[in-house]
């Protein structure tokens, strides 16, 4: 089973839309995943009440139960754990983090969320954490001098998710219905994002897989291919 962790030092980064709306996407490429939410505010949690289907299953826990879950998750054969952490530097951000087999950091193309996310970056470097930037809420109509810098900027902090997400109704819209957004709106621009940015985080999880099976033959686990 991988553990990914969506970590974030500044709320409204979309941060528990995007992680609820990337376990759908699993969930729909054949995947068994599930969204630990360790937030307070229970976004996710709340979300998953709305929802009809029963996958991906979403648990609110106390963050000092994080790794006690996901090993009982890793014994029902789950594919991918999803981990929604609070807005905040906090016990809980940082019990994910070391948890975690890779980290998301949502950012906004802003300069406030850039800076915000150094702490965050330290640790993450600190403690040999595979972690990638990943755009979202960006300005529409193709990739803009705002969009642009951030990338450049972020590039320079430390790996970066090639897909960037746009800021679409589609997100918030889906979030209020309990759906992901390759279901609220499987054939809009909102939904393709976000298959993109699953298939770019399949392929970086298989690199980083065959990196230590060289070190280690045997010793890593991939996740199985998304089709």
């Amino acid at each position: 089973m991988k553990i990914i962790s969506f970590v974030t030092q500044k709320g409204g980064t979309g941060k528990s839309s995007l992680a609820v709306s990337l376990a759908v996407a699993a969930v729909q490429n054949g995947l068994k995943a599930a969204v630990l939410d360790i937030d307070p505010q229970s976004t996710a949690e709340e979300w998953y009440k709305r929802r009809t289907a029963e996958a991906p299953a979403v648990h609110s826990i106390p963050w000092a139960n994080l790794s006690s879950r996901l090993y009982r998750l890793g014994q029902q054969d789950y594919d991918l754990a999803i981990v929604d952490t609070p807005g905040s530097e906090s016990h809980a951000a940082s019990e994910a983090m070391k948890e975690a087999h890779f980290c998301f950091l949502p950012v906004r193309p802003s300069v406030a969320d850039i800076e915000a996310s150094k702490p965050t970056v330290r640790y993450l470097n600190e403690h040999a954490k595979p972690f990638a930037f990943v755009l979202n809420q960006c300005p529409t109509g193709g990739r803009t001098s705002r969009t642009q810098n951030a990338r450049m900027a972020l590039q320079l902090l430390g790996g970066l998710c090639n897909p960037t997400l746009a800021h679409r109704s589609d997100h918030v819209d889906a979030l209020a219905a309990g759906l992901g957004v390759t279901e609220f709106s499987p054939y809009g621009k909102a939904a393709d994002e976000i298959r993109a940015v699953l298939q770019w985080l399949t392929a970086r999880l298989q690199r980083l897989d065959a990196t230590e099976i060289a070190d280690d033959e045997g010793g890593a686990i991939p996740l199985r291919a998304i089709s």
